[in-house]
């Protein structure tokens, strides 16, 4: 009879058992993203879904996103042909904070004392697409409140000319920008770009699409597009909090506001950039484009020889300063040329850049007579009329009119070269002697001399001599105190020195006599800098047995030290610090 409640008690525990197997092993636990690819002006909503209630749910850190709204929690119950299901969900809403690609990591929970946990969501962040309400409050309230456009100053302009690029937020009456945070900042890619700064943000009224707006110009830049044919610029993206009225009254009738999120993009932009005509182009043209004025001058055209003059290559107007070369100086092979001095002095506004740069030569002529420096000429290309253009500075002369002479007469100038002349000197050719006429040396004998004696026993003279000198080293290096002391009174005397050739300027002077007073302390009583404070000072100081006169004038030469530094103080107060420095320590020497 046992043996028959075995066998039927067996096959039923094997039966509950795997029920219960297989319902823990029907519990669910997963995450959902709405979409695994989107704009950094998009909104993100990822679900995380449980078959079974439980315990202690944490989230992700959501690394590369920021949550806009959650977690926001539903549940769920249902029957189908008499099964029952259960479905419990915890929501978030984020906003990408850049591009690229992230991961949202796992997800826990705890059911049934165990822990359940999501899978890793690969997401990537693109730049700004359509926009997108998806994640944002209701689109009756944020609906035509805000607008971002890109203003640009012109839409084809040639190789390296200047284009304006203005942002500007446009905002319905009835709205208030709380904050906003850019969520794309373009890149610029193909242009050389400089950002205009805006000292404070100013609201104007204007109209856009037909209706009245207020704006605000949130950013300028200045670009010089670098390449031809069609370029395009990225999307700025931005995350506005504003403050949108709602059909709602208060107790007074007054309508009632609620803060929402926009995400506003200013969408792609496109320039058509010409290429520069090639009709035309002068040899000598670096890329300059704009309008410009050029001119070469010299500080002197008379001088002598070895004396210097500066010669300056200038470039005024408004243009591409910072993207060509200025031409470059040839002068005659008998004047010394240094390296140039660069200077340039350059502003960008909204029309671009304007200024002047500059190559300063110096220059130091060798020898007497006139020199020719040739015409330089600068060529840039003109929007405006579309043409080339090519500026020439006059040829300058240079006379020398002291000096040494290149040649036994003047030498003619041509082309600005002083040609020289090979003069003969002298003798041109040395023979060699074939008798050389050597004459012998007398020598006496060294070995029974005074000197060879003296030679002999003079090491045995220095080992003694030697023996005690390093002794002497020895105990000197050995007496460490006694060391830190010498070298901390030489300090002192250094720095009262110092203070003395610093009378008449304030701040060294009593930089000077501070680093004295505090040497002179860590000489005599071994006090640290760590410990220097007017209680500590007096109190050791009557410890050594200093006169309480001697240590107030020691402590108010301190505080003078420190008065110095905010207060002004003449050169005959400086003389009187000195002179007391110089007697209060001579006193407290002597007292410990």
């Amino acid at each position: 009879m046992n043996t028959i409640k075995h066998i039927v008690i067996l096959p039923l525990l094997i039966l509950f058992s795997w029920s219960g197997l297989a319902q823990q092993e029907n519990i669910q636990f997963e995450a959902k993203v709405s979409k695994s690819v989107l704009g950094v002006n998009e909104r993100l909503r990822i679900d995380f879904t449980m078959s079974k209630d439980g315990d202690n749910f944490s989230p992700p850190s959501f690394d590369g996103f920021s949550v806009v709204m959650g977690p926001n929690q539903s549940i769920s119950h249902s029957w189908v042909n008499g099964k029952k299901s259960f479905s419990k969900t915890y929501s978030y809403i984020l906003a990408p904070t850049s591009q690229g690609k992230f991961t949202i990591k796992q997800a826990t929970i705890e059911i049934d004392g165990d822990v359940y946990k999501t899978m890793p969501i690969d997401v990537e962040v693109t730049a700004s697409v359509a926009q997108s309400d998806e994640g944002d409050a209701p689109t009756s309230l944020t609906e035509g409140k805000l607008y971002l456009v890109a203003e640009l100053s012109k839409d084809n302009p040639y190789l390296n000319e200047a284009v304006t690029l203005v942002y500007k937020l446009y905002i319905s009456p009835d709205t208030n920008v709380s904050d906003f945070r850019a969520l794309d900042n373009p890149s610029y890619n193909n242009f050389w770009s400089q950002e205009i700064d805006i000292t404070r943000y100013e609201m104007q009224n204007s109209t856009y699409k037909g209706k009245p707006y207020r704006y605000v110009v949130l950013k300028q830049v200045v670009l010089y597009p670098q390449k031809d044919g069609k370029l395009t610029l990225e999307p700025l993206s931005l995350d506005v909090t504003i403050d949108v009225p709602t059909n709602k009254r208060d107790f007074f009738g007054r309508r009632m506001y609620t803060q929402a999120h926009k995400t506003v993009s200013a969408g792609n932009r496109t320039l058509n950039v010409k290429p520069l005509p090639e009709n035309g182009k002068p040899a000598g043209f670096s890329g300059a484009v704009g309008q410009f004025d050029f001119k070469v001058t010299s500080s002197k055209n008379t001088l002598k020889a070895s004396e210097s003059l500066q010669m300056k290559v200038e470039v005024r107007g408004k243009g591409n300063f910072k993207l060509f070369s200025l031409p470059e100086v040839e002068l005659p092979n008998s004047m010394e040329v240094y390296t140039p001095e660069f200077k340039e002095n350059i502003s960008t506004s909204l029309s671009g850049m304007s200024g002047s740069v500059s190559n300063s030569y110096t220059v130091v002529p060798q020898f007497k007579g006139t020199y020719t420096i040739p015409e330089l000429s600068f060529s840039y290309f003109d929007p405006k009329s579309q043409s080339y253009k090519t500026l020439k500075s006059e040829a300058t002369s240079i006379q020398v009119t002291d000096g040494p002479m290149p040649s036994a007469s003047t030498a003619p100038v041509q082309g600005g070269v002083v040609k020289q002349q090979v003069l003969a000197t002298g003798s041109q050719f040395k023979f060699i002697k074939l008798s050389p006429a050597l004459v012998g040396i007398t020598r006496d004998d060294f070995f029974p001399s005074t000197w060879f004696f003296s030679l002999l026993l003079l090491p045995f003279l220095l080992i003694p001599m030697a023996i005690v000198v390093v002794k002497k080293k020895q105990e000197f290096e050995a007496d460490v105190e006694g060391n830190k002391i010498r070298k901390a009174n030489k300090l002192a005397r250094k720095h009262l020195s110092a203070a003395k050739k610093a009378l008449g300027k304030k701040e060294e002077f009593y930089v000077a006599l501070e680093r004295a007073l505090h040497n002179y302390l860590k000489a005599k009583i071994n006090i640290e800098t760590s410990e220097f404070s007017k209680e500590k000072i007096t109190e050791i100081l009557r410890e050594k047995g200093v006169e309480n006169e001697n240590i107030e004038g020691f402590i108010g030469l301190l505080q003078s030290c420190e008065l110095a530094r905010y207060t002004p103080a003449s050169e005959v107060a400086m003389q009187q610090d000195y002179d007391k420095a110089a007697t209060v320590i001579s006193k407290m020497d002597k007292q410990i």
